[in-house]
């Protein structure tokens, strides 16, 4: 049986709940623990025990066991331990178990991954694709463009309200994670807007009315879904072979802003990030660039290129 079509104990949905309105945290964070403890009771089932009884700490380890003997990256075991902990200290503060099993289990590493993302050359190309006489197309081009101006998350992106636009002032209000608002600039995305909202928005709309900025030909918000598919076609439309994420735009940004000379806490604030450290792995990627460039131009090591070059040779 999929686990995500198990119906959730209602004491889970109880502590889902409290996270949302106590806690703040992000829609698509309650989600993501929402599936965790969704396959967490799936597999307690399976030995005939409930989520609101006291879980010896080999079952935990078990559990996880499991997940990792199924290949679930590094990220997703440590996410899942985190759900973990915040539900078995739900379960001691109701007075339902006495001890949390994970009390001594030494949190999971999350593998350090440099972001991908696109090269200056790479962005140009996306967004310079020659235009279609479609209001979709219009729409699409000022998506993006939006998106690597201000380094949005995809999710931010979708759910932006054309009153959290102020071109007098050429920035965007922008609702991130945890409900935090923050202000960041739309640079030259604001041409690309104004053309959208003056002619192509009004003819996706067909009449009917909106407060959300970017719709769907229904005249509905545009799912995060869709805006992955439209950028792969651009992508390809681009020439671009690659891979690509909406989330690799919001890199570029950050990295792009780094190797022009942005100072990191600036990044930090116009990503919206809690902490500096979440927003230094932007600093990794331009050392591993550095020391790329460093390789290849820095005249002693391409001098012993030569030579050595010429000694195989001899």
């Amino acid at each position: 049986m999929d686990s995500y079509n198990v119906p959730l104990d209602p004491l889970v949905e109880r502590y889902l709940s409290e996270l949302r309105v106590e806690g703040g945290l992000a829609v698509n964070t309650l989600e993501s623990y929402r599936r965790d403890l969704q396959r967490f009771q799936q597999y307690l089932s399976r030995h005939q025990i409930g989520m609101g009884v006291s879980v010896s700490k080999a079952m935990v380890v078990g559990f996880l066991s499991s997940l990792q003997g199924e290949g679930l990256a590094a990220s997703s075991i440590a996410r899942m331990v985190s759900a973990l902990r915040g539900w078995f200290r739900f379960l001691i503060r109701e007075h339902r178990v006495d001890a949390n099993p994970l009390r001594d289990l030494p949190s999971a590493r999350r593998a350090a991954r440099l972001p991908k993302t696109l090269t200056m050359d790479e962005v140009t190309a996306l967004l310079d694709v020659p235009a279609l006489p479609s209001a979709e197309d219009q729409r699409d081009r000022s998506m993006l463009e939006l998106l690597y101006a201000s380094g949005l998350r995809v999710s931010e992106l979708v759910s932006v309200a054309v009153s959290q636009v102020d071109f007098n002032v050429g920035c965007l209000r922008v609702i991130g994670k945890g409900a935090k608002e923050r202000i960041v600039p739309m640079g030259a995305a604001s041409t690309a807007l104004i053309e959208y909202i003056e002619r192509a928005r009004p003819v996706l709309l067909k009449g009917r009315s909106s407060r959300v900025l970017f719709i769907s030909r229904r005249g509905h918000a545009l799912s995060r879904q869709a805006c992955w598919k439209l950028l792969r076609r651009r992508a390809r439309r681009a020439g671009i072979v690659k891979a690509i994420s909406p989330h690799m735009l919001r890199h570029s940004f950050a990295t792009h802003l780094l190797e022009g000379g942005a100072d990191l806490r600036v990044v930090q604030t116009l990503l919206g990030h809690a902490t500096i450290a979440t927003t230094q792995i932007y600093t990794h990627v331009e050392r591993s660039r550095l020391s790329q460039v460093h390789r290849q131009y820095f005249p002693r090591q391409i001098r012993g290129s030569r030579l050595s070059s010429s000694s195989d040779k001899t």
